[in-house]
């Protein structure tokens, strides 16, 4: 477009120069028609470049950005090793103190119908020593009614009901009075071996093999 602008101008300035010269004069009035149909291509092509130019968008090579660089991620987070509840090792290993003290484990698994009751009693009266220092040793129990068994007590006006099962017809409002058919226990603190962490339950007994 440029170009045919550049060419219309120069023509313009030839016609206008020919005007100029007396060998011309006879010629004037086309050299001037030629040259009012010149300067209105130019003008024609003025308009059209211009209004390509304000419609087309300067389109401009955009170099490529550089892709951002890739996020650093952190490693990732192991979970832990599964471990045995620690409630369930702790009753594991409170057996394994009675089985330890008072081979309870041996008796209440040993089929005991096939001996006489007299090797049952001798065997409890083992069993019931070295499990009651167990209970003596790492418990502090006491009974909750102070009361010989058979006795009448009463039962107060707000008392716990996980300390006194009452049994037989209940009508009104404590206090209760009845016979005490059971004392009942509890027990002020338990000092058991605190087991931490354990990927497995320990064993009640390790088994015994005599080397010879």
């Amino acid at each position: 477009m440029k170009l045919f602008i550049a060419a219309g101008a120069i023509l313009l300035v030839i016609l206008n120069g020919l005007l100029l010269v007396p060998a011309a004069a006879g010629h004037s009035m086309l050299i001037a028609a030629l040259a009012l149909g010149i300067a209105l291509l130019v003008l024609v092509f003025s308009l059209l470049g211009g209004k390509n130019d304000s419609t087309t968008p300067d389109v401009q090579t955009a170099t490529p950005a550089s892709p951002p660089p890739a996020p650093i991620q952190p490693p990732p987070i192991q979970p832990p090793a599964p471990v045995a509840n620690q409630s369930e090792a702790e009753i594991v290993a409170f057996f394994a103190l009675l089985q330890e003290k008072g081979r309870l484990i041996d008796f209440l698994m040993e089929d005991i119908a096939r001996y006489e009751d007299a090797e049952v009693a001798a065997a409890a009266r083992v069993i019931h020593q070295g499990c009651q220092k167990v209970l003596q040793e790492y418990f502090s129990i006491s009974a909750i009614s102070e009361s010989q068994e058979g006795a009448q007590v009463t039962v107060p006006a707000g008392y716990s009901p996980n300390q006194y099962r009452l049994i037989g017809k209940l009508t009104g409002n404590p206090p209760f009075t009845g016979t005490l058919l059971h004392k009942g226990w509890k027990t002020e603190f338990v000092k058991l071996p605190r087991i931490i962490s354990t990927d497995r339950l320990p064993p009640i007994a390790p088994a015994e093999i005599e080397l010879k």
